[in-house]
């Protein structure tokens, strides 16, 4: 079977996170943007993707394509603050994709890196007010200050692997 990794990266946590799966897999890896070949000539699909505003950051780029993801098996590994769980699942189901699509999915949850002085000022400005209002103490202090849980997301990842 001929596999391929596509991934959505903003600050570079989702693409270091496609490197350890490249190394470990071994399958080819491309960026959503750049890529513009037949998605039709793979037989299933590694898909890694950042959570950002509480929505997949490729949803587009997967709604685009579902014409011919609907057939092949998917992967998907999400990286953002939030543990596995409801939240995070009520995130993916809101991120206006097709109920078939999500299903068929099979979700690993990753938790990243976000370091307040590495977004872009918009960004830093919405956790803040996100944060303020966030009843979560963990989150409410996550979206403050940042969190870096990339030495944990290599276990997690090589387990899911």
């Amino acid at each position: 079977m001929k596999g391929v990794v596509f991934y959505a990266s903003k600050y570079g946590s989702t693409a270091q996170c496609t490197k350890w799966i490249a190394e470990t897999t071994g399958l080819p890896v491309f960026d959503i943007k750049g890529y513009i070949s037949d998605l039709s000539n793979f037989d299933f699909f590694v898909l890694d993707n950042p959570i950002i505003y509480y929505k997949l950051l490729n949803r587009k780029w997967l709604r685009k394509h579902w014409s011919i993801l609907e057939n092949k098996p998917i992967i998907l590994f999400t990286v953002s603050g939030a543990p596995a769980g409801e939240k995070l699942n009520d995130w993916i189901a809101n991120s206006d994709l097709p109920n078939e699509l999500i299903s068929k999915m099979k979700h690993f949850a990753l938790r990243g890196r976000q370091i307040p002085k590495e977004l872009t000022l918009y960004d830093r400005i919405m956790l803040k007010i996100g944060g303020l209002k966030n009843p979560d103490p963990i989150a409410r202090k996550e979206e403050l200050y940042g969190f870096d849980y990339m030495d944990n997301l290599v276990l997690h990842l090589f387990c899911a692997l």
